[in-house]
Order: structure tokens, then C-alpha cells, then sequence
């Protein structure tokens, strides 16, 4: 990428813990929806409102980089991983800035964090960097000051880990992560 060309780009972090066709369609849904120059999705090393992770930072990496390696405009963000620790957004977001020439960045969010957004560290400056971009289901109000990304998913990391729902894994990972899970809850 043109360090010196003005890029506009969207970072959608989470825990993909693990990844399911719901993050596959709010990246599709945002490619298609926002004027952006690149999407990062940020895997994170430990959810800073979490205390634990199910499967290891490296594993969740390596699903997300196999979901996503045809996007020319998606690229898998390691940083919050190689932190080894949890990491606030506004951490990435200064780290995207010191390295990308940033016109315009929005962050991409599910619905159920907007109940603790303003718990976020630095929310007031992260409100001032970035725009919100809220992937809502099931046709939930959303604030008017963040754009929402209507998305018919519905499904969460947590309810497929209970179920091991095979229509809701991505087809490229299916396997390793049904085996991953079953292992795990052994």
C-alpha cells in the first residue's frame, strides 16, 4: 500500500472464539457498505472485558487468516496477539495510525457491545479518530450517531461453542474447529 496516499480503512476486532459465518457476512455487508481501502480484522490475544479465552490466540489467528485469504481488501491483523495481553482498541487504533497514512477509520462493532462502548478505554478520544459502525441483528435499535450495518446472522461465538452448529461454521475451518471444541470439552 501507498504510504503517502490518504486510505480509508475499518478495523473489525473480536475474540472469534470461535469464527462463524456472522463475521464472514459483517465483513461482506461492510466491504460492501463502507468506502474503505482495506478492512484489518484484529484478533485478540484476551478480550479486555474477558478473563479467558477458549482456544489459544494462535489457533483463532490461523481460522481468520484460512476464512479470509481470497479478499484482496481483508487483511488479518496481528498485532493484538503478538502483545501477548490484552489490548484496548484505542492501542490498535494509534498503532494504524502511526502506520497507515488514515483518511477517515471506523470500527466495526457487534451489537452487544454497545451497552459497555463507553466503558472502553479512551472512548471520548476514540470517538474523535474513528467512526462507529454497528453490526446489528434481528433488527435491534441503534444509536443514531453510529452507522448500522443491518446483518441477518443470528448466532454468536458463545451459542456455537454450546452447539457445534456445523451451519454456522465457516466451510474452511469447519473441521479443525469442530475438533478443536469437541477436544476441548472432553
Amino acid at each position: 500500500m501507498d504510504k503517502n496516499r490518504k486510505l480509508n480503512l475499518a478495523i473489525f476486532g473480536g475474540s472469534f472464539d470461535p469464527p462463524h459465518i456472522g463475521h464472514i457476512k459483517i465483513v461482506q455487508k461492510s466491504l460492501e457498505t463502507l468506502p474503505i481501502d482495506k478492512l484489518f480484522i484484529v484478533p485478540t490475544y484476551l478480550n479486555p472485558f474477558k478473563d479467558s479465552f477458549h482456544a489459544p490466540a494462535d489457533i483463532r489467528y490461523k481460522w481468520i487468516k484460512e476464512i479470509f485469504k481470497n479478499s484482496d481488501k481483508v487483511e488479518v491483523l496481528d498485532y493484538e496477539i503478538r502483545q501477548k495481553r490484552a489490548v484496548s482498541t484505542i492501542e490498535t487504533v494509534k498503532y494504524l495510525y502511526k502506520n497507515y497514512n488514515i483518511d477517515k477509520l471506523y470500527i466495526i462493532i457487534g451489537a452487544d457491545n454497545i451497552k459497555k462502548l463507553k466503558q472502553w478505554k479512551d472512548f471520548d478520544t476514540l470517538q474523535k479518530l474513528a467512526t462507529f459502525v454497528v453490526a446489528a441483528r434481528d433488527g435491534m435499535d441503534i444509536p443514531k450517531n453510529l452507522i448500522n450495518l443491518e446483518i441477518s446472522a443470528n448466532i454468536s461465538s458463545t451459542k456455537l461453542r454450546e452447539s457445534m452448529d456445523e451451519r454456522y461454521i465457516p466451510s474452511s475451518v469447519k473441521q479443525e474447529i469442530i475438533s478443536f471444541y469437541k477436544e476441548k470439552n472432553e
